[in-house]
This record gives structure tokens, sequence and C-alpha cells, in this order.
């Protein structure tokens, strides 16, 4: 659960090569994995992340993780919180 442990099992390897790289590298990586969310619905995530402003007008913007697990006897979610909640940042 420390930072340390999290970087001894590869964690925040390259985060900083992968920020460098740019918004919309980031974005059209994450289409091109065809990653979803974990929820009912499956959204896909890099159309998610492609919403948030391209340009800044100043204010702040804000990623929110919504960990809200609504599915009667679901506690997948609440184990990675728990267990590696690490991972769970560095892929926001």
């Amino acid at each position: 659960k420390s930072l340390a442990g999290a970087m001894a099992r590869g964690a925040w390897d390259n985060t900083p090569g992968i920020i460098a790289k740019g918004r919309d590298w980031i974005v059209n990586e994450m289409k091109a994995s065809g990653l979803r969310g974990r929820g009912g619905a499956g959204f896909p995530t890099g159309l998610k992340w492609s919403f948030m402003p391209k340009q800044s007008d100043g204010r702040p913007s804000y990623l929110v993780v919504n960990a809200d697990e609504s599915e009667p006897g679901t506690c997948k979610d609440r184990d990675i919180f728990r267990h590696d909640p690490h991972t769970l940042v560095e892929g926001c």
C-alpha cells in the first residue's frame, strides 16, 4: 500500500515520460487500447477522457473517479482501493 511498495511492483515507472507526450497522445492511446469502464455499461475510457476540456480557460480541470458500486453484491472496486490504491491513482 506504500508508495515504495507500489514502485517496487513497477507502478509509476514512466509516468513523467507519458505525461510529457501530451494530453492528445494519452487520450488516443486510451481509445486505441479499447479499455472500458468496469461498470455495467462498459463505457469506453478513451472516449470519456476526451470530454475533458482541451484548452484551459484559467479555471482548474478535474478528473473525478467514481467508486460507486451500485450493483448488488459487487465488491471488486473496494478491494482495488484497499489493496492497490497507487495503481488506481496512476491510471487516473
